[in-house]
């Protein structure tokens, strides 16, 4: 099943839960190991590494755990023949799979646990976290729940967090707590570029995401739709359009808006479609699906939800991305990104962890399994996705995605929030 990782926003704190993973596993998770280790010994280094053509041999045997042999042969492929969906899978602790493991500690012996605060789902992050754990002796510990309520419960327990890491899935979240963030090694923010991380240095962008309006093929080319989101305000869209003002990706499109247009033009955009009364949804996946059922005819969602459907369902799915040609908001790329809190007790293995997202092995990880953009240069987009150097993107700084409060204010007082 497609999960979503963008939560409905909501200011109330959120207890999540913690949850420790520490599993033996084989596929990519697996297979990326020994090359990880050489990522996190020397970030930098290009290794790219995919599915089908990385372990030569593999088999997995009964042996005791202190006789686990280390003999797994990895070579260089390029990022362009990665496979759209990788399946890993779960090996029972009285059986483990034969392979390198020759990782040496990254931390010292006393930081040895990091405490994660994510605001992207469990299902798309657990397990790139859970390899870094297991390829650094690292205790991964983490916290999942929406990223406003992450947000609102870091404000909450300021310096008593027990927090190391706060990982989330649009600026507007990080902006919330960007007063607890400590500065970032120059190393780590050379591996994202200069629009996709704080300009202090206090936050770096790990993956991004390109808003979009996904339509459905059967009825439209790129050709039949407007030019830019004004477009939409015509009365032939009325009742065939989804939006979710509720999502954070959404909001964070709109405070893009009020960044670049202003708050009268965006209030004025944001009333449009209002009038052409569209569908809501709580999210994005349920736009893309509604889309290809000719339930809606577009939708403005973020642009890898379409790859995910397409991985399992291939062409014959009846919706595609349409990147604005107008430019301008509706074709804004945002950031996930990670800070380490000041008050961090574990801020060694807190920024091992960034540099492990932004490793080449890190970022092959996203680009196979979520569509993502990589942050980290060299490493190359999926096939599939538009690549960024042609979408007609506007120019904000991160920190004008910040201002998620002004945002909701503003969605509220014109009654599109409750």
């Amino acid at each position: 099943m497609l999960r979503d990782d963008s939560a409905p926003l909501d200011n109330t704190a959120s207890s999540g839960r913690l949850s420790r993973r520490r599993l033996l596993r084989i596929g990519t998770v697996g297979v990326l190991g020994s090359t990880a280790a050489a990522a996190l010994a020397a970030c930098g280094e290009s290794q790219v590494v995919t599915v089908e053509k990385v372990v030569t041999q593999t088999q997995i045997k009964e042996v005791p755990v202190e006789k686990i042999v280390t003999q797994t042969v990895v070579k260089e492929v390029q990022v362009d023949k990665v496979v759209p969906q990788t399946v890993i899978k779960e090996v029972p602790v009285d059986r483990v799979v034969e392979k390198v493991v020759t990782v040496e500690k990254i931390v010292a012996p006393e930081q040895q646990t990091v405490t994660v605060y994510s605001g992207r789902s469990e299902s798309l992050v657990a397990p790139v976290l859970a390899q870094f754990g297991e390829i650094s002796g690292v205790d991964v510990q983490i916290k999942y729940a929406g990223t406003p309520a992450l947000a609102a419960t870091l404000l909450e327990e300021g310096s008593n967090s027990p927090a190391d890491l706060f990982y989330a899935q649009d600026p507007g979240g990080l902006g919330a707590v960007e007063p607890l963030f400590a500065p970032l090694p120059q190393d780590i923010l050379d591996r994202s570029p200069e629009w996709g991380r704080h300009a202090d240095g206090l936050w770096t962008g790990v993956t991004g995401r390109a808003r979009t309006v996904v339509y459905n093929n059967q009825k439209f080319t790129e050709a039949d739709l407007p030019d830019d989101m004004f477009g939409f305000h015509d009365s032939a869209w009325k009742g065939r359009i989804g939006w979710a003002p509720t999502n954070g990706s959404y909001q964070a499109m709109v405070t893009g808006m009020r960044a670049v247009w202003g708050e009268d033009r965006t209030a004025e955009w944001l009333q449009g479609i209002k009038v052409n009364e569209p569908i809501e949804f709580p999210k994005n996946t349920p736009q893309v699906a509604a889309a290809a059922a000719g339930e809606i005819d577009v939708g403005f969602v973020n642009h890898y939800y379409l790859h995910r459907f397409m991985s399992e369902q291939g062409e014959s799915f009846n919706a595609r991305n349409y990147h604005v040609r107008g430019g301008g908001p509706g074709a804004l790329i945002m950031v996930s990104g990670a800070g380490v809190l000041a008050s961090a007790a574990n801020p060694e293995p807190a920024q091992a962890l960034i540099r492990f997202l932004l490793s080449d092995v890190g970022q092959s990880y996203f680009v196979s399994n979520t569509f993502e953009y990589p942050m980290a240069p060299g490493v190359k987009t999926h096939p599939g996705v538009t690549p960024l150097d042609t979408i007609n993107r506007p120019d904000i700084a991160p920190v004008e995605l910040t201002d998620l409060q002004g945002t909701q204010d503003l969605l509220r007082r014109l009654e599109i929030l409750p």
